[in-house]
């Protein structure tokens, strides 16, 4: 089977189940299973088999992420592997980053970091800055400390277990985080991709806004002086979110739109 067929065939696959954008889907899986490797000074197909790349096709009609059938996605300015450990990082999370290197900082804190996109992607932006990434899972630090490590930042981002605060000292000039916002009522309602990550990544198992109380309360402990807090939010939650951070003493809030125009980072400056 050439590889036009075969990527036809895959494609037909993805299409009867449902699979946006089915052929260009295909063409990834292609060059996943058979992936390019330099001869000479020319790329060249590496060794791969038709069997290969139909098993991808069969998890991926199934709705398995391409994240973890391909092993990474693309955030900001970076490669980064992703796993079933970790969330996938999303484009609408990219408005996080921009946000936060819209303001001075050399000391980050990222809550629930998991790949680390966040916070690896922050400290390659900003060479004088270090962090520390906070998450409960081991299994998602692994993942984060192998990003570390591709990026060269493991003299700069520090990873350790966390339930929010209660492992973290000093102080810092930014902490970030997205949290777990989706409400346990809306979990059966999600795209099927979304069963495939951590649920603890997605819900709190209650109304969606238990990790913003938790933040929003304990921030300020941690924060210097005119330090920024921001954090990413769903669907309808912008407003009850400022309304915490400006019950916690938040100054100089803000609000961020993704690329589709909804409310996605909520920011703002410690007294």
């Amino acid at each position: 089977m050439s590889e036009d067929e075969a990527i036809g065939r895959g494609a037909a696959i993805l299409a009867e189940h449902g699979i946006p954008d089915p052929r260009r889907e295909a063409r990834k899986l292609w060059q996943a299973a058979f992936p390019l490797r330099d001869v000479d000074g020319k790329a060249a197909m590496a060794h791969g088999q038709e069997a290969d790349f139909l098993r991808l096709i069969d998890r991926r009609a199934v709705r398995e992420p391409m994240s973890h059938l391909l092993g990474y996605r693309d955030f900001w300015e970076h490669r980064f592997e992703v796993t079933g450990d970790v969330l996938d990082p999303r484009p609408e999370t990219e408005t996080l980053v921009a946000a936060a290197l819209e303001v001075p900082f050399t000391r980050v804190l990222d809550l629930g970091t998991g790949s680390g996109c966040i916070l690896l992607s922050l400290l390659a932006a900003r060479p004088d800055a270090a962090g520390l990434g906070i998450d409960v899972s081991e299994a998602a630090l692994s993942v984060a400390r192998r990003n570390r490590a591709r990026l060269e930042l493991e003299t700069r981002a520090e990873f350790t277990v966390s339930d929010w605060f209660a492992a973290v000292d000093g102080a810092f000039d930014l902490i970030v985080s997205n949290p777990p916002y989706i409400a346990a009522a809306e979990m059966d309602g999600l795209e099927p991709e979304l069963s495939y990550e951590p649920r603890m990544a997605l819900t709190d198992e209650g109304d969606g806004g238990s990790a913003y109380r938790e933040v929003t309360a304990g921030a300020p402990a941690h924060l210097t002086q005119g330090g920024w807090l921001m954090v990413e939010v769903g669907a309808g939650q912008a407003d009850d979110v400022a309304s915490l951070f400006s019950s916690a003493g938040f100054v100089n809030l803000m609000t961020r739109p993704d690329m589709d125009g909804r409310p996605r980072v909520i920011l703002g400056q410690a007294a």
